[in-house]
């Protein structure tokens, strides 16, 4: 390897290094899955992903692309994500006909609507693929995360007893295999092994919690006696949850000539089974509450969702690629988030009811010349969430996905990608009521752009 092409490998080894370490989780998906695997299909909406294989990520896309990658390649990508997400309180203050406060019984009305949950994010990605048998076999791996959630609302909202933080991370490595059958027919076969990490906050209501105890147990007198024993009214801290968890799934991928002009991709990730085991910690908890609201070991399941895609690309000329996809979503094996002791006592459950979901998306590139090629993408991403059951803690809509992106090819070895995205997402109503956070009433108004860079070298 002559010292040009040493100095292209050792930058490009750098840029991965820094993506792998400058992870930081965030919702961009319907959902909390995470499409931003790669910079080449940012600006084409991830449009025909699973038919599009132009570098090293199609090992997440469709393991089965590898087969038109020559020689080796690693790809190292970095996605800059700017989400807004913001609620609009609209009678959280009371319940109609009743007149309770929004917030449980006995506890202060906080103020404010939370601000900002969303924030700047960087999100890496990596991968390598390797053709050991020419024109027959090829192995690879990919590193990112399928899916991540970061969302955190202001200590004294209105709707902290129902969320303040939730960050949820899945990392994942991909190792890959894909087997030329024929000209026409590829195949290919991954294992996921994926970490899972989650922390889950909440404010409590201590006041509210032991009038209520004191009153179950005996009366007003004793339910007074328990209100006095914590310090009177408006006594509340913040219950956080942290848990993690190891899991391994597969995801299977074909990729077929129909035409010399045309491909077509399909690509299957299975469902991944977590049991995250942590720990739950009750800060400022009065010494009275110990005994019912001790801190401890925790469980919870967690099954996150199977995906199907297909997929086309179509070369209309020499210069123009139409790209389009159609991406199946199985959320509905999440239906609420229950966490336990390790007892079995139960601690909460959050009834979600998550929906399967359906994906659409056209795109098409434009080679402008030997150098550059333009990108152009729109997409429409369906929520999991339905409107009864939607929480701060993924306050979700659907989405639409405008892109446009461009390709450099610097030299034969070395191409870098860039994409810009926005998200323009519904408005998502809340009416959401429960004994322990009270009711939260309103709008979500959300919105996210997001730039993407790649850089991929063969060697």
């Amino acid at each position: 390897m002559n010292s040009a092409k040493r100095r292209n490998a050792s930058l490009l080894a750098a840029a991965v290094g820094a993506a792998l370490g400058a992870w930081s989780p965030i919702a961009l998906g319907a959902g909390f899955s995470l499409t931003e695997q790669n910079a080449s299909g940012l600006g084409n909406a991830f449009a025909g992903a699973a038919a599009a294989a132009e570098d090293a990520s199609t090992i997440y896309f469709n393991p089965a692309g590898m087969t038109r990658i020559k020689g080796r390649q690693v790809v190292g990508v970095l996605s800059l994500v700017t989400p807004s997400i913001k609620f609009s309180d609209d009678g959280s203050s009371t319940v109609p006909g009743v007149g309770l406060p929004g917030v449980p019984p006995l506890q202060s009305q906080g103020g404010g609507n939370g601000g900002d949950a969303g924030g700047v994010n960087v999100v890496p990605a990596g991968y390598l693929s390797w053709e050991v048998q020419p024109n027959k076999l090829w192995l690879g791996v990919g590193f990112g995360s399928p899916f991540g959630l970061s969302t955190e609302w202001g200590a004294g909202w209105i709707g902290r007893f129902h969320a303040i933080e939730s960050t949820v991370e899945a990392l994942t490595i991909n190792p890959s295999i894909a087997w030329k059958v024929s000209e026409q027919m590829s195949l290919g076969a991954g294992l996921s092994i994926q970490q899972m990490k989650a922390t889950l906050s909440n404010a409590v209501p201590y006041s509210a919690l032991a009038f209520g105890s004191g009153l179950a147990a005996g009366g007003p007198a004793d339910a007074s006696a328990a209100l006095a024993a914590v310090g009177g009214p408006g006594k509340e801290g913040v219950a956080t949850v942290e848990g993690d968890s190891w899991a391994y799934g597969w995801n299977l991928g074909g990729m077929f000539q129909v035409t010399p002009a045309t491909r077509l991709g399909v690509a299957y990730r299975s469902t991944i089974s977590h049991e995250l085991e942590g720990d739950i910690d009750f800060a400022n908890r009065p010494a009275a509450l110990g005994g019912a609201l001790p801190d401890g070991s925790v469980k919870s399941d967690v099954k996150l969702p199977d995906t199907f895609s297909i997929a086309l690309a179509h070369d209309l000329d020499a210069r123009w690629q139409l790209l389009a996809d159609y991406t199946w979503t199985g959320w509905s094996s999440i239906p609420e988030l229950a966490i336990q002791r390790t007892s079995g006592q139960p601690v909460s459950t959050v009834k979600l009811a998550f929906k399967n979901t359906n994906r659409f998306g056209v795109g098409a590139n434009y080679r402008y010349d030997d150098k550059w090629t333009l990108r152009f993408g729109l997409a429409y991403d369906e929520t999991p969430v339905q409107d009864a059951d939607r929480t701060p803690r993924l306050p979700d809509s659907s989405r639409v996905w405008t892109s446009v992106g461009a390709q450099w090819r610097m030299n034969p070895q070395t191409v870098f990608d860039f994409g810009f995205a926005y998200l323009w997402i519904s408005d998502g109503s809340s009416d959401l009521t429960t004994a322990s956070g009270g009711t939260l009433r309103g709008t979500y108004e959300s919105s996210t752009w997001i730039l993407g860079a790649q850089a991929r070298y063969n060697f």
